[in-house]
């Protein structure tokens, strides 16, 4: 569902990165807790996935859909009684993929000490339309250096997925030919 070359010049206009930036808050309670008593880290999943589809919806004009999760990184557990903030922004956007950048901030609901940074995620998205079919996206425009930065790391990133897919590919293909079965 993801992009395999650089888009064409579209007739859709660009839109600047903060155009569709979001950030989602919850406070953390008993019932989002794991066994050892901290918030599951499924729940955090969760809403990383949702503050993304927010942001790729709103940067696409429509349904977008989550085509993979690049990359879940846990820096800290999260308590009952956070207030998490899940800011998401469109780092990358291809023909129909964009990469969505995810940054999770937790602080003491009833504390003034700043948010710390517990988590970080990066997922594709495929804008689809009514059929379920690639639709194409407007490009992202990078606003500051940051954002610059993070256009450059995405697109990395991105060659880095389709070079392992690649691989992955070429491996099985081989030892099919090979008759060993999996």
């Amino acid at each position: 569902m993801t992009d395999q070359a650089p888009r064409p010049e579209s007739d859709i206009p660009g839109k600047p990165t903060a155009a569709s930036r979001t950030t989602l808050s919850h406070i953390m309670t008993g019932s989002d807790t794991n066994l050892l008593g901290t918030v599951h880290g499924g729940v955090i999943m969760k809403l990383v996935d949702d503050a993304a589809g927010a942001v790729a919806g709103r940067h696409s004009g429509g349904p977008a859909v989550t085509a993979s999760m690049d990359e879940m990184v846990f820096l800290e557990p999260v308590r009952v009684g956070d207030l998490v903030h899940v800011r998401a922004q469109v780092n990358w956007t291809g023909r129909s993929s964009m990469e969505v950048g995810v940054r999770v901030m937790a602080e003491r609901w009833n504390e003034s000490t700043p948010a710390t940074q517990v988590g970080s995620a990066y997922l594709v998205f495929a804008a689809v339309d009514a059929d379920g079919r690639p639709r194409p996206v407007p490009q992202v425009i990078p606003e500051t250096e940051r954002d610059k930065r993070r256009y450059q790391e995405a697109q990395i990133r991105r060659t880095h997925r389709l070079a392992r897919r690649r691989a992955i590919r070429e491996l099985r293909e081989k030892r099919i030919a090979e008759g060993i079965a999996d």
